[in-house]
């Protein structure tokens, strides 16, 4: 039985890194740094800031065409932040510059071989020794399909989501074709690798078809840290199959908790049922003083854009004590962490930093060192056993 008096699990506490900022003229603000926004200086100095947060993890976002607000993928402006690195080899080059924090690329499943993907956050969680995750999304733009020619015609909604749990599904056996022993690397005897712990997969489905095994060995967390957006039941049943970490719109009280119940109730159904699952607020934020000076800079950011800001996620303005406020109040909606966007990184991730998180911590909300040394381990998930291991044990 579990004690009422207990105080709550501390808030877990996450970024998400973009260009210069999730609105359109943030590249135009004082110390936007927008000359070095391709270059891997500005990408470690914004993981070392968060780091330095005590954050849980910073996911980089990514996409297959350049950055666009028209769904044809051309809207021809040039006043907006275009281009962007690879994803999961800008989280390679940071991690070695990090120690602690987690570390978590999006990926595009529609248009790539989960066979890649897994090779390649395996990597990432070789090289930053267990601090890698995966943020999964999906893509039915007919202009990105465009660059692959592969598809005869564009998938809908349900099935670009079932294709990606698929995809998770793929990665996750490939994580596992490799015991944790396989490789002996015994110099006496000449055996490098004990080939019966490795592991076909022989995953037959609709939408892949991959024999396996890996060729890089197991990842030092077992599995990585998998996550998916949510916004509708395509996408909660995504997460609810698939992932570790789901991210919800955190627009309002009633919102959130709905959003929440109806993923759990997802969750329910699948063989991950008894696996915990974190579920974060999804939330754009504009963090000043008080909550006139954050309207006011918000404004003008608008007014250089030329019209006000709508990134179709839920926004705050206001203070970080404002904010603290409204995160504690939406953990009663059954969230465990958010994933927070600076409107203009250069402004609002040190905001977040170092006024909202001292401000979490006065209040015991939020951890005051790193616990762990992976990423697993700050959002509390064991390292699952091999299931294959398991197999040839019995």
């Amino acid at each position: 039985m579990s004690d009422s008096s207990s105080p709550p699990a501390l808030l877990h506490l996450a970024v998400a890194l973009d260009g210069a900022g999730r609105h359109p003229a943030a590249w135009r603000e004082p110390g936007a740094r927008a000359a070095e926004l391709l270059t891997a200086r500005y990408w470690a100095g914004l993981a070392a800031e968060a780091e330095a947060g005590l954050l849980d993890f910073v996911s980089f976002e990514d996409g297959l065409t350049l950055q666009c607000a028209s769904p044809t993928g051309s809207d021809e402006r040039t006043d907006r932040v275009r281009g962007r690195l690879d994803a999961v080899l800008t989280a390679a080059r940071v991690a070695p510059l990090t120690r602690h924090i987690g570390l978590v690329p999006a990926v595009t499943a529609t248009h790539t071989e989960p066979f890649h993907t897994s090779k390649a956050i395996a990597t990432l969680d070789h090289v930053s020794r267990g601090r890698a995750g995966l943020w999964i999304q999906v893509s039915g733009l007919p202009h990105e399909a465009r660059h692959f020619g592969r598809r005869t015609g564009p998938l809908d909604d349900a099935e670009l989501h079932a294709e990606a749990a698929d995809h998770v599904e793929v990665i996750r056996r490939l994580w596992d074709s490799w015991e944790d022993d396989a490789a002996i690397r015994d110099v006496a005897t000449g055996r490098f690798v004990d080939r019966d712990k490795l592991h076909p997969i022989d995953f037959q489905g609709r939408h892949f078809s991959v024999r396996g095994p890996s060729i890089t060995p197991r990842p030092p967390q077992g599995q990585p840290v998998v996550g998916a957006c949510g916004d509708g039941e395509t996408s909660y049943a995504l997460i609810a199959r698939s992932t570790d970490v789901g991210h919800v719109p955190a627009h309002d009280g009633a919102g959130t908790r709905a959003a929440v119940a109806a993923i759990r109730r997802a969750r329910e159904a699948t063989a991950l049922a008894a696996d915990p699952l974190h579920l974060f607020g999804d939330l754009t934020v504009y963090l000043d003083e008080d909550a006139p000076a954050a309207v006011a800079r918000l404004e003008r950011l608008d007014a250089l854009a030329g019209l006000p800001y709508d990134g179709n996620r839920a926004a705050f303005t206001g203070s970080a004590g404002q904010l603290a406020d409204l995160l504690l109040e939406r953990r009663a909606a059954g969230l465990s962490g958010f994933l927070l966007r600076p409107g203009v990184i250069a402004h609002d991730l040190p905001a977040i930093t170092r006024r909202l998180v001292p401000e979490l911590q006065r209040r015991g909300a939020f951890r005051r060192a790193y616990e762990a040394d992976t990423l697993r381990g700050l959002l509390g998930l064991d390292r699952p056993a091999n299931r294959y291991a398991a197999r040839a044990a019995a």
